[in-house]
């Protein structure tokens, strides 16, 4: 049997790894680890916990300790597909090379870049990241990845389901065509096989087990649900997930509850902790210390239930999770395997529940596909009823809330109370006397009616009260014509007067001194009337006639009467 000791790392490593409590190496790492410290490209097609990440790590501190990093050149990048998987990656880091001088720096979003660019300043010898901030960094100008030895990208697979392709292309290309590159994934898809056949030179392909397959230590476990309404199906699965955890009991030391959207993680985890349960939400909108904060708890047992998205479901490294349940069948197969992967790690006995309503039916199949074998069905716990009371649908607040906001009120919400028909009624308002009413009626005067009040307001207009109407706007509107005239002949006057002033270089003097001079520019002048078109500056010869003169000849035929 291989041991870590036969696989010529670094004695410096050797120890620092048997100090962790490992003396043989797995699968993939036994496969790995030589094809890497001889230089080659690496492609690692492995299902989760099969310890990737040490597969890569441990090779490369043993290459990287002959050298010296330089400032904002890293000599070894790792990317990864989450934050919370780099910050794993960067804890086996410190542990594997405690013994050595290398230096790291970690660039995940929800920290702030300036204690990130202190880091890199210095010159680190390896760069843990994630591909949205190493670019961020890089467009700054605080990044050069033209110094880097070695590249590994973890989790590929899910990369591509975070649209992270364009970017991780976009980073090979940025860094040396030199560079050693280490390829890890759990599938292979198209699109992951198009780059490496892009970026990767004659790697050495290493496939420990069958592609997209789940580990043989995890028992599984499909428990379906049938609601008795379509509505209620949210409520009967937080029911059975309940049933399952307790009938469990002290097996379930610690579990994961998956769910796919971020607000169900949220309801879920209220739910579970209004009934006695120890859980807590982890998912992409919650602070990063939080986050963190969740995941330590987790791991250092004060936490016993965590309910997580699938920002969870890659590469955490929780070794001693023993249930994992799925509250929600996921949309992708690939997810499945990757979900119940954080059970059942390091050889370790695991479980894995997935509670499934009839319209997750085709996304059963997918996976079943996938996995090739047919998940059992399981029983569905003791005590469990489907819920059939009337009223309100048993939905996440939310969504009531977005179904309000679509054009349904709160009242209509509201239960209508009985009225209770021996009570005697209370009047709104004081009934009136009906005496006082009758009198009211008699003393009030009658209206018109509004057809002859109409006629009776209006005359009918004589044909002299016309003509004389047709007049009064005829004379308006030559009057405003006129005024028209007026107003374009002072301005075009203004306009002459101010070039011939800057033709002299005059200073231009205030509006009310030139109004003055405006008024008697014509008279003065004795320009006569003016020229509506070109204005004052019309030429002479346009102004001129050019009729032609009659020749002699034609002045002799006019007298003569006659035609040449």
């Amino acid at each position: 049997m291989t041991k870590f000791s036969d696989l010529a790392l670094d004695p410096r490593v050797l120890q620092a790894v048997t100090e962790a409590g490992y003396e043989t190496p797995t699968p993939i790492q036994a496969e790995a680890i030589p094809h890497a410290l001889q230089g080659r490209d690496v492609l690692g097609i492995a299902q989760t916990g099969t310890g990737k990440t040490a597969s890569f790590t441990l090779p490369m501190i043993t290459l990287l300790g002959q050298g010296r990093a330089r400032a904002r050149m890293p000599r070894s990048l790792v990317l990864a597909p989450t934050r919370e998987l780099a910050a794993q990656v960067a804890e086996n880091f410190e542990i594997y090379a405690k013994h050595t001088k290398l230096t790291k720096a970690l660039l995940i979003g929800g920290v702030a870049f300036g204690e990130q660019d202190k880091l890199i300043d210095r010159g680190v010898d390896v760069l843990i990241a994630t591909p949205g901030r190493l670019l961020d960094h890089f467009e700054r100008g605080k990044l050069l990845l033209t110094g880097v030895q070695i590249m590994v990208v973890d989790e590929a697979d899910r990369m591509l389901d975070m649209g992270f392709i364009p970017d991780i292309e976009r980073i090979f290309q940025l860094t040396p065509a030199t560079r050693q590159t280490m390829f890890y994934s759990a599938t292979m898809a198209p699109e992951i096989e198009r780059i490496t056949k892009t970026f990767l030179k004659d790697p050495a392909k290493i496939e420990v087990a069958r592609q997209a397959t789940a580990s043989l230590t995890i028992t599984q476990s499909l428990i379906e649900v049938k609601p008795v309404r379509k509505d209620r199906s949210f409520g009967d699965k937080r029911a059975v997930l309940r049933g399952l955890i307790r009938a469990e009991g002290e097996s379930c030391t610690n579990a994961i509850i998956f769910c796919n959207r971020k607000m169900d993680v949220d309801v879920v985890a209220k739910s579970l902790k209004s009934h006695g349960f120890n859980a807590a939400p982890i998912h992409g909108d919650l602070e990063q210390s939080m986050r963190m904060k969740t995941l330590d708890a987790f791991r250092d047992g004060s936490l016993h239930l965590l309910v997580a998205s699938d920002v969870a479901a890659r590469g955490l490294d929780i070794p001693a999770v023993s249930h994992v349940f799925n509250f929600d069948v996921p949309s992708h197969p690939e997810d499945y395997i990757h979900r119940i992967g954080r059970t059942g790690r390091a050889g370790r006995l695991g479980k894995a529940y997935t509670i499934s309503v009839p319209s997750d039916e085709k996304y059963l199949k997918a996976i079943e596909s996938l996995i090739k074998t047919e998940i059992p069905r399981g029983a569905l716990p003791e005590g469990f009823e489907p819920d059939t009371r009337e009223g309100k649908p048993d939905r996440p607040r939310e969504e009531r809330k977005g179904r309000e906001r679509g054009g349904r009120s709160r009242e209509r919400d509201r239960p209508v109370k009985a009225h209770d028909e021996s009570a005697p009624m209370e009047p709104l308002v004081a009934a009136p006397k009906p005496e006082l009413v009758a009198e009211a009626v008699r003393e009030t005067p009658r209206e018109a009616p509004r057809e002859e009040r109409r006629d009776d307001r209006r005359e009918p207009r004589s044909p002299e009260r016309t003509e004389r109407s047709g007049e009064r706007r005829r004379e308006d509107r030559g009057d405003r014509v006129e005024r028209t005239d007026r107003v374009e002949r002072t301005d075009r006057v203004e306009r002459t007067d101010r070039v011939e002033r800057a033709d002299r270089g005059e200073r231009r003097e205030p509006r009310e001194e030139r109004r003055d001079d405006r008024r008697d520019y014509r008279r003065d002048r004795d320009l006569g009337p003016s020229v509506i078109g070109m204005g004052d500056h019309v030429p002479d010869f346009i102004l001129r006639s050019f009729a032609l003169k009659p020749s002699k000849t034609e002045e002799l035929e006019d007298a003569t009467g006659t035609e040449g």
